[in-house]
């Protein structure tokens, strides 16, 4: 499906590729088009939409003016976040999960998005089955050819929570496993820290590896096990690994999107203007003063 005009963007250097997640944004119950106002007068040249908000605006016929609106304020799309369970052991469930992320797919090429996150809902809370990594490699290498079809690149998500593919060393894995260039992983500062891994395996990521980073921090107030996504907080306000992280980074090459994904209610006192431009000082306050 051909993407509508001036629905995509580029930037270069790590200002120049801020992004913001809806998730940052949730708790003001904005429909995509409101989303799209309020990021395109943030300074944010990325965006990152939930595919409900996407549907809905569908729906609504507005995916045009949310992507005339998007163009005019220099932002991309540059990952739609969805859920479709292709990863679930169950035949049928599997299946839906896939014609899902098909329609996903679709969508996503509509408005000039070309990557989706491939994550492991439907098997992440405790007690889903065990799902192998040569089993999630070989599912993801189908949503893989997928996307190949639909100009969509699927990218590899591990959540620190998960019962499967909590680590980011075990995305790494599968990753390689299928030695192919269009694998690859949407890495999380969050997640790395909650899944247990080390942020030294970034350095065991190429650059075409890495499009997008979910960018957030976290705190010692609870144990690492115990942490869930309200706890997270804006970057540099926690004890997360800046410095280390960023000199991996650079040394490898890296140059992902940073796309700030919250789910912290205390962030939604105010208003959305209030929250991205928060976001956006916090962002240009830990890359300005060199803080990695």
């Amino acid at each position: 499906m051909a993407a509508l005009a001036g629905c995509t963007g580029a930037g270069r250097g790590r200002a120049a590729k801020f992004a913001m997640n809806a998730s940052t944004l949730r708790g003001y119950k904005l429909s995509l088009l409101d989303q799209i106002k309020a990021v395109s007068a943030s300074g944010f040249k990325g965006y990152e939409p939930w595919m409900v908000d996407i549907r809905s605006a569908k729906e609504k016929g507005e995916l045009k003016t949310v992507c005339k609106i998007a163009s005019d304020g220099g932002v991309s799309f540059v990952n739609g976040i969805a859920f479709g369970q292709w990863v679930n052991p169950d035949p049928k469930i599997r299946a839906a999960g896939l014609e899902e992320t098909k329609r996903d797919m679709a969508l996503l090429a509509e408005i000039g998005c070309t990557r989706v996150a491939a994550s492991m809902f439907g098997v992440q809370k405790k007690g889903s089955p065990n799902v192998p990594n040569e089993a999630i490699a070989e599912r993801y290498a189908a949503v893989l050819d997928m996307g190949r079809e639909m100009g969509v690149r699927p990218l590899l998500e591990y959540w620190g929570h998960s019962v499967n593919l909590s680590r980011l060393e075990d995305a790494l894995a599968v990753v390689k496993m299928l030695n192919r260039p269009d694998a690859a992983i949407l890495a999380d500062v969050y997640h790395t820290y909650r899944g247990g891994s080390s942020f030294s395996a970034f350095a065991g990521i190429l650059p075409e590896q890495l499009p997008v980073l979910h960018v957030n921090d976290y705190t010692s107030a609870k144990p690492r096990e115990q942490l869930t996504d309200p706890d997270r907080v804006w970057p540099g306000d926690g004890i997360a690994p800046w410095k280390e992280l960023f000199a991996t980074m650079d040394a490898r090459g890296l140059d992902p999107w940073l796309s700030i994904e919250l789910f912290n209610p205390a962030y939604w006192a105010t208003t959305p203007a209030d929250t991205l431009g928060v976001g956006f000082e916090k962002m240009a306050k830990l890359v300005g003063e060199k803080k990695f």
